[in-house]
């Protein structure tokens, strides 16, 4: 399928996991990319796997926390393709290494969750939609987690920080549906990605044992449904939580 041809599409945290397999489904549909990550090697890798098949992207290796580096990213991109059609806020993590309960936690460690998953999707979104806004036509795609619906332990940062995600999609999409921009929010569940591969954290792997369907997601998972909120066919969906978890936890 092809439903994103000439559109313009661009992904954070884009090299790896979940971001990279929404940009690689993305370039499928037609998509021409925009994509910024702090790893430059991966993104190497990137480009030569989307040019390899035809594709058309731009890379960025940059700290999608840094407001002016995000601010030139966006410009950059908007001047070599003279637009945003779709934008996928996908960089985020949680504590890692720092993670812990939340009587112990460090105030570091919640404003460093916090900015990276929130504060980012507010900044590229507060980037991209004025463009959209004046085309009538955009998709905004943001990734919160079913963390924020199901709390676990050790989780009080990237629960509270994808929570508002949430809170901040149902807001921006209220306002800006007369504009013709939807904005959503997917919610993954245990996806295999490097980072949960390598996980040694007894509470993941436990999530990983829970899953109704009887295994863990794909990154692939997770782009199907951003491919379809970024095309013409998601066009009457708007200020949703799309949780995507093989059945582990439901809206």
């Amino acid at each position: 399928m092809e439903r994103l041809t000439g559109r313009i599409a661009m992904v954070t945290g884009g090299a790896n996991g979940i971001g990279r397999g929404c940009a690689l489904r993305l370039a499928r549909e037609g998509a021409a990319l925009a994509v910024i990550d702090r790893e430059a090697d991966t993104l190497a890798a990137l480009t030569e796997e989307v040019a390899a098949a035809g594709g058309t992207i731009m890379t960025r290796a940059a700290d999608c926390t840094d407001a002016a580096e995000a601010a030139r990213f966006v410009a950059d991109a908007e001047r070599r393709f003279g637009r945003i059609d779709v934008l996928v806020n996908n960089v985020g993590q949680g504590a890692r290494e720092r993670k812990s309960k939340f009587l112990v936690s460090e105030e570091e460690v919640w404003r460093f969750v916090i900015e990276l998953n929130l504060f980012t999707t507010m900044r590229f979104s507060r980037l991209v939609a004025p463009g959209m806004v004046a085309r009538k036509h955009g998709r905004i795609v943001n990734m919160a987690s079913e963390a924020a619906l199901t709390g676990p332990v050790g989780s009080h940062d990237y629960s509270a920080a994808k929570a508002g995600i949430i809170g901040f999609t149902r807001a921006v999409a209220r306002e800006l549906a007369p504009e013709g921009v939807t904005v959503n929010a997917v919610c993954p569940g245990p996806i295999m990605t490097r980072a949960l591969s390598t996980s040694t954290d007894p509470v993941v792997h436990e999530t990983m044992a829970q899953v109704p369907v009887g295994f863990v997601g794909e990154p692939e998972d997770i782009a199907a449904m951003v491919a379809l909120l970024a095309s013409e066919e998601g066009r009457f969906i708007t200020g949703q939580s799309i949780v995507v978890n093989g059945g582990r936890w439901w809206l």
